[in-house]
């Protein structure tokens, strides 16, 4: 697979503050790329950077094979970017929404009809092409955004946190479009989240803490690292039980947001002995495959959801 995005070495510094430190990946043509972590941890950043907002000094970005530091105009024609914020005029309809953002891109006339008509088709809102914005829902709204970011056939999309404040039926739905997209035109898609059920979507997954990189790969294959089961345990006395079951069972275990977690091999083999040798101890028990919530736990030794909250 060819590379349409290299980062070597990127790092930004708020002051005296760093935001990204030593950050290196590269992105293939046609995947969906996803960046994960808490904030603070660096996804809005390397998205400001690559939607050409931040500077890439010092460190070496390379966009469709031009340098970002030199050739920020080019790589922006073959880009579209959904923000965070919603950036849609609420007063006007979906398609003067569309219409103004064509004639920013220089397109026009028969031509960008012909571009609207295309996207609002392929995105489910041709029926609303005449409603006012405000009168949408905010998956619809979202849509709109999308269909935006696609007027001028944009090879890479960038995407930062999508679908935030929308509910679950309506983020699986984005997801379905940046999906069929990616199938029909190639597109290649890169999008922050802090939504696990998203991170797993994504063909490849960056998850970053404090600026730096703490894994990368296929969710599958990140989440295989960790081998074996998760075993979760809520205890009255969570410390004592940690270091009871450590020298009692023999058990290597750790203390995470009050609860107690051991990652191994076949771990439901020990809720029998955990339960007949602490029957009076243990609150509650769960057990289950790694998550990549399991997955930043292990290389940090925190919980990404604590982290967020």
């Amino acid at each position: 697979m060819d590379d349409l995005i290299e980062v070597d070495n990127l790092a930004y510094h708020y002051g005296s503050k760093a935001a990204l430190e030593g950050l290196s990946f590269s992105v293939g043509k046609g995947e969906i790329f996803g960046f994960l972590g808490p904030n603070g941890g660096g996804k809005t950043t390397t998205f400001k950077v690559l939607s050409t907002l931040f500077s890439c000094k010092p460190g070496q970005v390379k966009m469709f094979g031009l340098d970002l530091s030199k050739d920020k105009i080019a790589i922006r024609r073959r880009m579209g970017i959904v923000f965070q914020m919603p950036a849609l005029d609420k007063q006007l309809t979906v398609r003067e929404n569309l219409e103004h953002q064509g004639h920013l891109y220089g397109i026009g006339g028969v031509e960008l009809q012909k571009r609207m008509d295309r996207d609002l088709d392929r995105l489910g809102l041709k029926d609303r092409s005449r409603d006012k914005v405000k009168t949408l829902s905010g998956g619809l709204q979202r849509r709109v955004e999308l269909a935006k970011a696609l007027l001028n056939n944009p090879e890479l999309m960038i995407l930062d946190e999508p679908s935030t404040g929308l509910d679950p039926a309506a983020r699986r739905e984005f997801w379905n479009h940046l999906e069929s997209l990616r199938k029909e035109q190639g597109m290649t898609v890169l999008v922050t989240t802090h939504y696990l059920e998203e991170a797993d979507r994504c063909d490849r997954l960056l998850i970053l803490d404090k600026g730096q990189k703490v894994a990368l790969g296929n969710p599958d294959q990140l989440k295989a690292e960790i081998g074996g089961e998760v075993l979760r345990m809520r205890a009255k006395n969570p410390e004592e039980l940690m270091k009871a079951v450590g020298e009692k069972l023999k058990v290597k275990a750790q203390l995470l947001s009050g609860f107690i977690q051991i990652e191994q091999p076949k771990a439901h083999n020990l809720v029998a002995p955990l339960l007949e040798t602490f029957p009076n101890e243990i609150l509650s028990l769960t057990i289950g495959l790694p998550t990549l919530e399991d997955v930043f736990i292990h290389k940090t030794g925190r919980r990404l959801m604590e982290e967020r909250e």
